[in-house]
């Protein structure tokens, strides 16, 4: 796994884009959106088992 990681500032940041795009996608294309979204970070993420990972985390605590 990699060092970098986002401050609190680039999270928030992340967390407003992420959410306006949801709105902007509407909820009947919500899920699609956020599939192409994982889709597009496991390919720049380049490593399976730590999105593997990263979904069993996201998992946690619904």
């Amino acid at each position: 796994m990699s060092d970098k990681a986002l401050s609190i500032d680039g999270l928030e940041t992340v967390y407003d884009a992420l959410a306006t795009a949801m709105d902007q996608a509407g909820p009947d294309k919500t899920p699609l959106f956020l599939v192409k979204l994982a889709l597009l970070n496991a390919n720049a993420l380049a490593d399976d088992k730590i999105f593997q990972q990263h979904i069993a985390t996201a998992l946690q605590d619904l």
